[in-house]
């Protein structure tokens, strides 16, 4: 495969290749290395300080090792002469347990043990925003219903289609674009495939998404709720399940087409949804949007529930047609190989325990979910998703020693949070 590379730099005019790898908060960490040098790194890794990044390391730890993996080369569209190369995290010989890539591979592996194999799409919603940050980019984006607004869209069609075109070179099949449901929000969708092929995919498409933002004056933001009183992003995931060949959820029979499995998957999801939040929902603005009050538009589109259903927006867990399910939990802040690795690990709990998802609720749960009794609540924040991630048995198996360091380090950042002074503080308490 290093070979293939040396080939593919000097076929596609690559002059550099940024090997790259997500840390446990999901920044992307990178060098650039001349494709001169590529064999060499392919041999023995790019080399970094693992307690620069968000790993938990210290500065007295050995060189934490970047080793690409050819297999998921992308050429930069905006800038072909550079290629980008997803890595495995090395360290003294061995993976590092806690690197994402790593657990996600892990799990994969496992899943195949057992002849299956997980496919997976993601719906990557973004604001374009100003470069400081403080508004929609697009001043005339006003409406309160501004959903699929075609002007909107189409004042943006620079930046969304060069994104898009870029997409369809690299042949990943983008299939519909839209502006969603807050103002200068919007999202871009393309074909799914294997968990670890969407994951690289969705780490590349916010690094592309910021750059190409960034080249046309504006900025691009994950952020899960940027403004309170618009919805805010999510980053929903369809998933299905394979063996040999076939979708082990798919079953005609079934009222809404899914398999006995399919049903244990999510009764897994459920069982562990509010220890899964920590990972899918990773940072304390995440809790703004899951459970925020009404937006200006009349909902958030985010669930607060722990339930499924069938073709119904209101729920964590929609089943919108036979063989797949879509999981609306996650947001835009979620570490894209935490978000398959989590979903993987709790679907295959649900499979092996045979774990009830319980009653199929179709009602509107923004309305009518007070009625229903004994319905799970997800955490209200960040601190309690986190302490569900540690009493969780099924993920602190699953996921083994990174449990540990992402915990340390996520509460470290809980602490840092509660240390920051608001106006609102202010405000509402220096007269008690």
């Amino acid at each position: 495969m290093t070979h293939e590379l040396e080939v593919a730099a000097r076929e596609r005019g690559i002059k550099y290749f940024l090997v790259s790898y997500t840390d446990l908060f999901g920044t992307q960490r990178a060098k650039l290395v001349p494709a001169a040098a590529i064999a060499s790194t392919c041999r023995n890794g790019a080399g970094f300080a693992g307690f620069a990044t968000w790993l938990d390391m210290s500065p007295a730890d050995a060189d934490l090792l970047a080793m690409p993996d050819p297999e998921g080369l992308i050429q930069l569209p905006w800038k072909p002469e550079v290629g980008w190369l997803p890595a495995d995290l090395v360290m003294g010989g061995q993976a590092v347990e806690q690197g994402p890539r790593n657990i996600l591979k892990r799990l994969i592996k496992e899943a195949a043990r057992e002849g299956l194999q997980m496919k997976s799409g993601v719906e990557c919603e973004f604001f374009l925003i100003t470069p400081c940050g403080s508004e929609p980019a697009d001043t005339a984006d006003k409406q309160t219903k501004p959903c699929y607004d075609q002007s909107a869209l189409m004042r943006r069609y620079e930046v969304i289609t060069e994104i898009c075109d870029a997409m369809l070179g690299l042949g990943w099949k983008p299939y519909q674009n839209d502006h969603e449901d807050a103002n200068g929000q919007f999202e871009m969708n393309w074909d799914y495939d294997d968990a670890l092929i969407t994951a690289d995919r969705h780490a590349f498409f916010k690094y592309m998404t910021r750059s190409i933002a960034e080249k046309h004056g504006f900025r691009a933001t994950f952020m899960p709720k940027p403004f309170m009183d618009l919805t805010g992003s999510g980053c929903h995931a369809h998933v299905s399940l394979w063996r040999d060949g076939q979708n082990v959820f798919a079953d005609r029979s079934d009222e809404i087409g899914l398999s006995q499995i399919g049903y244990h998957f999510i009764g897994g999801l459920i069982h562990s949804a509010d220890a899964l939040a920590a990972l899918t929902n990773p940072c304390v603005n995440s809790y703004k949007r899951i459970n925020a009050p009404r937006t200006t538009s009349g909902a958030t589109w985010a669930p607060n529930t722990v339930t499924y259903t069938g073709n119904n927006r209101t729920h964590m867990i929609r089943i919108p047609d036979g063989g797949r399910f879509e999981f609306r939990l996650a947001d835009g802040a979620a570490n894209p190989y935490l978000l398959q690795a989590g979903i993987l690990a709790a679907g295959l709990d649900g499979i092996r325990q045979k774990r009830d998802p319980g009653q199929r609720l179709d009602i509107n749960m923004y309305t009518d979910g007070h009625s229903v009794e004994g319905v799970k609540r997800l955490p209200l924040n960040l601190l309690d998703a986190l302490r569900a991630l540690e009493a969780s048995p099924v993920l602190n198996e699953a996921l083994g020693a990174f449990v540990p360091s992402y915990l340390k380090l996520k509460r470290s950042e809980w602490d840092d949070y509660c240390r920051h002074l608001t106006q609102w503080e202010r405000d509402t308490t220096l007269d008690c």
